[in-house]
């Protein structure tokens, strides 16, 4: 395993996503991930399954110090006390302090130095190790870190060979954190692209595997693939022992397009920066 640190905290490069994972298939899946390797495991109140993914935990048999793990407030929960209330409620469903606590979405209607406030007050009381910011572009990162007082470790993106997140990139990099790569393999858009099963065939892996690698070979990037499969979760975790070399992963980046990004939020995303 790889490794990506910021701020103090160092996080496992490759994560095990639990979005749309519901009840016993998020438990059986957190489960087999923790069994066969995986140290990072990435949840939210969004996704209504902490309970299952600290039950996973806890009866893994994994070191809970061994296991990096995340989970992220819904916007609804940005003003000071609701936020307190709802980490506490996490740690509740967890059944155990997170790693990483992030907002999950930006919220306009809550000012950010309040939000912020709160998610400092969070991490002061031991409801979380560190604290983090998700879907935010590069001028929201700098408003937060100018706001914060403890350090916010790492800013959570949609990020795969379709989608250039180079402005993120560079912010995030100038401020000492890292970004975690969500929809990584573009929702399965990867598997038909003909580049990357050209580029996969070379080193006998296929174009999901390719993408991760490009994504975690690059500077201060972890990322989540999800998947209700074993042998997907299996595939997706087989990338640390082969390298793209630097033709390769110009190659790859080359393929972001103006329409790339495949989460469109509509009523909740920023202004994203113009890559």
């Amino acid at each position: 395993m790889h490794y990506v640190e910021a701020h103090g905290a160092r996080i496992p490069a490759l994560g095990f996503g639990t979005f749309r994972l519901d009840g016993s298939v998020a438990r059986r899946m957190v489960a087999y991930a923790l069994e066969i390797g995986y140290r990072h495991i990435d949840t939210a109140q969004m996704y209504g399954n902490e309970a299952e993914v600290g039950a996973a935990i806890e009866a893994s048999g994994v070191g809970r110090d061994e296991i990096w793990l995340t989970t992220k407030i819904w916007p609804d929960n940005f003003r000071a006390g609701d936020l307190e209330r709802a980490a506490a409620a996490s740690v509740e469903r967890l059944r155990t302090e997170p790693d990483l606590l992030l907002l999950h979405w930006p919220n306009p209607r809550v000012p950010l130095e309040e939000t912020l406030g709160a998610l400092n007050e969070v991490k002061r009381r031991g409801l979380t190790r560190h604290i983090g910011i998700s879907n935010c572009p590069s001028a929201l990162i700098r408003e937060s870190v100018a706001i914060s007082e403890e350090p916010l470790i790492l800013n959570q993106v949609e990020y795969h060979p379709y989608l250039s997140q180079r402005t993120v990139l560079a912010e995030v990099r100038r401020h000492g954190m890292a970004l975690t790569a969500y929809s990584p393999i573009a929702q399965g858009k990867v598997f038909s692209d003909p580049t990357l099963r050209r580029i996969g065939g070379r080193h006998g892996k296929n174009p999901g595997q390719v993408a991760l690698r490009w994504l975690i070979q690059q500077d201060a990037v972890t990322a989540i693939p999800r998947s209700s499969r074993e042998a997907n979760a299996k595939a997706n975790l087989d990338v640390f022992d082969f390298a793209l070399s630097a033709e390769e992963m110009a190659e790859i980046a080359a393929l972001a397009r103006p329409d790339g990004r495949v989460v469109k939020a509509a009523g909740m995303a920023p202004q994203w920066d113009p890559d």
